[in-house]
């Protein structure tokens, strides 16, 4: 018998229908369950052929337990290997070589150092910085946010340099980029599942969070949804993310990517919607017990989840972008760009 594993947190709903929509299937030698884990063995098998992780990006012992998971054979979406080396920062760079619209962003050092760090430590930084060059470039209004971060903690609109510095004092010792607002009058946020599979919805981030997600939506133009069908796929394929969301803000018909590092999405059924709900719970459900009937590849990272590392060897952004395809389809297909 084949073991899918549910791991969770405080999350109710998700779980629950998870678990139970693929027993439903009633698959001869496959089932699912929530993952019970104790004291960990290295090297030893964790029992399950596939794991969905929710919760080990606030939990350092699931995400130690997961990488020796991948390294004993369980598939665990996602990839615990590349979550932990992933940053909104780079993310951002990464959606640029790829030709996604993205915000100007910059990287700021840290407002009060790190733990245990002091300023012998940090001789090799600029100071002061170039603010006015900074301010130039990014201009306002703008976002002060950690470059890696989620749930839109510590995100800060500023609309000048008084009320930027204000901000930047409360950051603590919080790594943070600058990113140019855009003036959007549409607004997406897609769920991806297995790099292939799309569901856009409208939503609305200037909401209170339980009435973001707009279950009646106007209509959008055709051209502008295959966009960003096709911009959620270029960005989860080169991420190699099998479940991720992935938000637009739309300005003057150009779909800017504001936050694709979203890999335990907000998936509760009172927030989403029933429809969306049903969508994600069986689109998850098919792909758990797709990749439960596929033999794991022995390899610590598959190459086919670490497409960003043809960016590290200096391959050119087009080229690499066509790479990206022919690995997954065989063949590049149009853009949307």
């Amino acid at each position: 018998m084949k073991k899918i594993g549910v791991l969770f947190g405080m999350e109710n709903t998700f779980p629950g229908a998870l678990v139970d929509r693929i027993n439903s299937m009633e698959l001869e030698d496959i089932r699912a369950e929530f993952v019970h884990v104790g004291g960990v063995q290295m090297a030893s098998p964790s029992g399950y052929e596939v794991i969905v992780d929710r919760i080990s990006h606030e939990m350092p012992f699931y995400r130690a337990w997961l990488k020796n998971a991948v390294l004993t054979g369980t598939q665990v979406i996602n990839n615990p290997f590349w979550w932990s080396a992933d940053d909104k920062f780079f993310n951002y760079a990464l959606a640029s070589k790829l030709g996604v619209a993205v915000p100007r962003t910059i990287l700021l050092p840290h407002k009060q150092f790190p733990p245990q760090i002091n300023s012998r430590s940090v001789r090799n930084l600029e100071y002061p910085l170039d603010w006015d060059g900074i301010f130039d470039h990014i201009g306002f209004p703008a976002f002060l946010k950690p470059h890696d971060g989620g749930g839109w903690r510590d995100v800060f609109p500023v609309h000048n340099r008084e009320e930027f510095f204000a901000a930047y004092d409360k950051t603590r010792d919080l790594c943070m980029t600058l990113q140019a607002a855009v003036n959007f009058k549409e607004y997406f946020r897609c769920f991806v599942v297995g790099q292939s599979e799309v569901r856009i919805m409208t939503y609305d981030p200037r909401q209170p969070y339980e009435h973001r997600y707009v279950c009646d939506p106007p209509d959008c133009d055709p051209q502008l949804l295959q966009r960003v069908e096709q911009d959620a796929l270029t960005l989860c394929r080169a991420l190699g993310y099998d479940l991720n969301t992935v938000e637009f803000a739309v300005e003057d018909g150009i779909p800017y990517a504001i936050d694709f590092m979203n890999p335990v999405p907000d998936a509760d059924l009172y927030s989403v919607g029933p429809a969306s709900f049903d969508w994600i719970v069986d689109a998850m459900a098919r792909l758990a017990v797709k990749k439960a009937q596929t033999p794991a590849s022995i390899e610590i990272v598959p190459q086919s989840q670490t497409h960003w590392s043809v960016f590290l060897s200096g391959m050119p952004a087009k080229a690499a972008r066509q790479t990206t395809f022919k690995k997954r389809q065989g063949k590049p297909k149009e853009s949307a760009l």
